[in-house]
C-alpha cells in the first residue's frame, strides 16, 4: 500500500489514500487531485475505520487496486467553499449535513452513500441520484440507547440523583418497575425497531409494534413481533418508543412529519413515558413539552431534536429563533440539565458505540464494493427501499 497520508486538521484527521503501485505526487495532488471517492463528515474513529475497511476491500479485490480516496471531516459545502474548482467523483459518501450542489447532480447519474440509518435529507433526490443508506451499523447501539432512556425515566433517575445531595430516602417518589403489566409500543419495527422490541421484551415488558409495513414485516418476523394498529396502541400503551425513519415526502405512504401530534397523543388512556431515538421532526417538542406539563407524559427520553442545525445555533447563542419546537426543545434540555424534571436528553449518539463506529464503516464500504461490481451504475440496495 502506497501514498497514505494523514494530515491533522483542527478538528480531525484528513486522510488520503492511493492504492496504486506508486505514490501520488504531493505537488500534483495540490494542483489537480482527482479521487475515485470522497468520504465527507468523517470524524474520529470513523475516519480510521473507513481507511482500514477500504484497505481490506482492496485486498479482497472487491475494490480496484488503483482506487484513490479522500476522507475528510468537512461537509461537502465546506469542502467546495475551500476549493471551488475541486472535482467531485461519481461516488461520494456523506452524513446528514452535506448538501449536494445542483451542478454535481446534473448530467451523468451520480451515486451517494449517506452514512446514516436515516435518509430523509436526500430522499427528494431519489429520481436523480443513486442513494444508499446504512441499514445495519447502529442497530444495537440505538436500541440500547432507547432502553437506557427507559430505565432513566421509569426509575426517576433525576429525582433520586438530586436526593443524594441530602441523602433523602424517606420522601423519595416510587419509581416504576419494568414488568409484564406495562405495555411498551415500538413505532417503526425495522432493523432498529426490531432490536428495540427484543430488548424491551427481554427487560420484562409486554411489547407490541406499530408499522405501516405490518403485512410485509409479519411475513418476515413471523410470531416474534405482535403488531397492532396505531389506534389500539395509543389506547393501551404505557411506554412509546419512536424508532421510525423520517419521511418528509407528503406523497409517500410513509410520510410521518409530526406523526406524534397533540390530537394523537392526547388520546392516551394512561400516562406515558415517551422516548424518541430517530428523528425529532416525527414528535414535535412543543407537543411533548405541553403534554408533560399537563401530566399526560410522565417521562421523556430524547437524543434527537427538530431542525438540529438551528437548535444547535440556539443553544450556542448564535441565532435568534422563533420556531416553537426548537424553543420547546431548549426548555426540555434545560430541565434535563437542571435535573428538575423526569426528562433525559443527549445529542444523538446512538451511533457512537465502539462497535457501531466500526460497523458503520464496514457497511459504507460494502455499498462501495457493490457500486464497483455494478460498473458504477448504482448500488445493490438503494432508495426507494419499499
Amino acid at each position: 500500500m502506497h501514498g497514505i497520508q494523514l494530515k491533522k486538521g483542527k478538528d480531525c484527521a484528513r486522510i488520503e489514500g492511493n492504492f496504486s503501485n506508486t505514490a501520488s505526487s504531493e505537488t500534483a495532488k495540490d494542483m489537480s487531485k482527482k479521487y475515485d471517492i470522497i468520504h465527507f463528515e468523517a470524524l474520529g474513529p470513523e475516519a480510521t475505520y473507513l481507511q482500514a475497511e477500504t484497505k481490506k476491500a482492496i485486498e479482497r479485490k472487491e475494490i480496484p487496486e488503483g482506487h484513490t480516496y479522500l476522507i475528510t471531516p468537512k461537509n461537502l459545502q465546506e469542502y467546495m467553499r475551500d476549493d471551488a474548482s475541486a472535482t467531485l467523483p461519481d461516488i461520494i459518501t456523506t452524513k446528514t449535513h452535506s448538501v449536494l450542489p445542483d451542478r454535481y447532480i446534473s448530467g451523468k447519474k451520480k451515486s451517494v452513500v449517506t452514512r446514516s440509518a436515516g435518509y430523509d435529507h436526500f430522499e427528494h433526490l431519489v429520481d436523480r441520484v443513486n442513494i444508499a443508506s446504512l441499514r445495519e451499523y447502529c442497530v444495537n447501539a440505538v436500541a440500547q440507547t432507547a432502553i437506557k432512556f427507559l430505565y432513566a425515566a421509569a426509575g426517576q433517575l433525576n429525582h433520586y440523583t438530586v436526593n443524594t445531595a441530602t441523602f433523602e430516602r424517606k420522601d423519595s417518589r416510587a419509581f416504576i418497575e419494568l414488568d409484564r403489566h406495562l405495555v411498551c409500543t415500538v413505532f417503526g419495527v425495522g432493523k432498529i425497531g426490531k432490536r428495540t422490541y427484543e430488548l424491551a421484551e427481554a427487560n420484562g415488558l409486554t411489547v407490541q409494534g406499530v408499522d405501516i409495513r405490518q403485512d410485509e414485516l409479519s411475513a418476515l418476523y413471523g410470531e416474534s413481533v405482535r403488531f397492532v394498529s396505531k389506534e389500539e396502541a395509543i389506547q393501551t400503551s404505557d411506554i412509546i418508543i419512536n424508532a421510525m425513519n423520517l419521511t418528509r415526502n407528503k406523497d409517500s405512504r410513509f410520510y410521518n412529519m409530526g406523526y406524534f401530534s397533540k390530537s394523537y397523543l392526547g388520546q392516551a388512556k394512561k400516562r406515558l413515558i415517551f422516548i424518541n431515538v430517530t428523528r425529532g421532526e416525527i414528535a414535535p417538542e412543543s407537543v411533548i413539552a405541553n403534554l408533560y406539563r399537563a401530566g399526560k407524559i410522565i417521562g421523556i427520553g430524547l437524543d434527537v431534536f427538530s431542525n438540529e442545525s438551528l437548535f444547535a445555533e440556539l443553544l450556542n447563542k448564535q441565532a435568534n429563533v422563533t420556531d416553537a419546537d426548537v424553543l420547546a426543545a431548549r426548555g426540555l434540555v434545560e430541565k434535563a440539565i437542571e435535573r428538575s424534571s423526569n426528562i433525559y436528553v443527549q445529542p444523538h449518539q446512538g451511533f457512537n458505540s465502539d462497535i457501531a463506529a466500526q460497523t458503520k464503516a464496514v457497511e459504507a464500504i460494502k455499498h462501495v464494493e457493490a457500486w464497483y461490481r455494478n460498473g458504477g451504475a448504482g448500488f445493490d440496495e438503494q432508495l426507494p427501499y419499499y
